[in-house]
């Protein structure tokens, strides 16, 4: 304390001269317009500045992280694509191992998730081979459906919507049934006409079962969160926990059936001859 008085005393004037000119500005600057404007316009640049510097650092600190999100992805997509057919990032296409599906990445411009109709748009459209009834999956699982193409852009009927009905079944065995959303959390769908003597329990995978020409067999689609059975009915409605982030898409992989058409119009012969 005996140090601090002294180093007061010894630099009374110094200190008393900093104070009178500090009050000084501040008077100069509460009553004077020009310079109050000046001295705000300057402290505003500043503080921009300064906000674009700690965001640079910022962005640079999560690379990390991104780059862990990017190979996750990767991870994930190598388990159902081995070849790449291009080198050129904005058209990438891959191919599954059995040759019938291909994939080409797009970027999603557009997206809801809160109504109880959901779409996307995607930046892909005719001019990329982009056509209606193509599944469109993210790396963590499935998006939807392409309802609407235009040369360049193209909508997407999400999972999120009443009208999606999509076959997916257990990855452990295979019994499947229906998936649709019922309009209530944007993260839980329905699985439902699964027979009551399936055996399942919390947490067992849900996945694609391929029966339709729009997804592969195996794409994930969630976990069973939870179940119910209404009574005298034989079948169980099954919750379902969404592996997608429907409020968080960035990327995804529009799937091309190209045995499609060839399925569809044997389905529709045979239907046909039926009748």
């Amino acid at each position: 304390m005996r140090d601090l008085f002294h180093f007061l005393w010894k630099n009374n004037f110094s200190i008393l001269f900093l104070l009178l000119e500090s009050l000084s500005f501040y008077l100069l600057f509460q009553n004077n317009r020009y310079h109050s404007t000046v001295w705000f316009n300057s402290s505003n640049q500043l503080t921009a500045e300064v906000m674009n510097s700690l965001n640079s650092v910022t962005q640079y600190l999560s690379l990390r992280s991104s780059n862990r999100k990017l190979a996750e992805e990767n991870a994930q997509l190598k388990n159902f694509i081995t070849s790449i057919k291009t080198s050129n990032p904005d058209s990438l296409m891959m191919q599954d191992s059995t040759g019938q599906y291909i994939f080409y990445p797009a970027q999603v411009i557009n997206n809801s998730y809160t109504y109880r109709n959901n779409y996307l748009t995607l930046n892909k459209g005719s001019l990329d081979g982009v056509q209606p009834e193509m599944g469109v999956i993210a790396p963590d699982g499935i998006v939807g459906i392409i309802k609407d193409v235009s040369p360049h852009y193209s909508t997407v009927l999400s999972v999120l919507h009443k009208k999606t009905r999509i076959s997916a079944g257990f990855k452990n065995n295979k019994f499947f049934g229906s998936l649709s959303w019922p309009g209530l959390k944007y993260n839980e769908g329905l699985l439902s006409d699964v027979a009551r003597h399936v055996k399942f329990q919390k947490g067992d995978t849900i996945v694609t079962t391929g029966f339709s020409t729009l997804f592969p067999e195996g794409i994930m689609v969630g976990t069973v969160k939870s179940w119910d059975t209404r009574a005298g009915s034989s079948f169980y409605s099954i919750t379902v926990e969404f592996s997608t982030d429907f409020a968080n898409l960035t990327w995804v992989y529009i799937v091309n059936n190209l045995r499609q058409k060839e399925i569809l119009e044997l389905e529709s012969q045979s239907l046909n001859n039926d009748n």
